[in-house]
């Protein structure tokens, strides 16, 4: 059972982690990223995120913003927590930049003109999904489909996240590789970490 000395404990293993550890800094959805009100990231794309989101409804389409004025290498995938009642939760997420081309997917967003966009697919469902285990969070995840590519067209630039399906569900956007902590991302992995660790984040049970 998980207590607050294994957080403790926990926290001490992540400010303490050797270089090759591999953190993000976690953020937790708590109104809707929409089109109006997207998550925008304020610092460097490049700098790790993990974002704890949730699709309200089958429908609901998840916006996250960013702006490129140099050269830059943007990362995003889609992860879901390996629940058994998220289990036939798939995320596709579209990379949307200036110059890039139409794709040929219908997308549940319109896109702004000279904009294009890069539709990544996850898994199909009922196909054997790999799970890996993070120990930060001590959560199990269904594996996700990844984006990497340089961008160096500048402008307004964006990553959306949906559910093809219209299930809906908690799932997690990851934007960015880079370990690059600033004091007020400690502090936020603190505090959002033991949120995490008890799985309060969650707007249904892990069952």
């Amino acid at each position: 059972m998980k207590s607050l000395a294994s957080f403790f404990t926990l926290v001490c293993a992540i400010l303490f982690a050797p270089p090759a550890a591999h953190t993000h800094v976690p953020y937790i959805e708590t109104e809707d990223y929409s089109a109006e009100h997207p998550f925008v990231v304020t610092d460097s794309i490049e700098n790790s995120k993990a974002i704890y989101a949730w699709f309200e409804t089958g429908t609901d389409v998840d916006v996250y913003a960013f702006e490129v004025s140099e050269p830059v290498t943007v990362y995003a995938q889609s992860l879901v927590i390996a629940c058994p009642s998220l289990e036939t939760l798939l995320p596709w997420f579209a990379v949307v930049g200036p110059g890039l081309p139409v794709p040929d997917e219908a997308l549940p967003f319109e896109l702004a003109p000279g904009y294009g966009a890069v539709v990544v697919k996850n898994k199909n469902p009922g196909e054997q999904r790999d799970t890996f285990f993070e120990p930060f969070s001590a959560k199990t995840y269904f594996d996700g489909p990844e984006f990497s590519r340089e961008v160096t067209t500048p402008g307004s630039w964006y990553v959306y996240y949906w559910d093809p399906y219209k299930i809906g569900g908690d799932y997690v956007a990851v934007l960015g590789l880079k370990e690059s902590f600033s004091i007020p991302d400690i502090l936020r992995s603190f505090i959002n970490t033991m949120i995490i660790w008890f799985n309060l984040e969650l707007h249904a049970p892990c069952r």
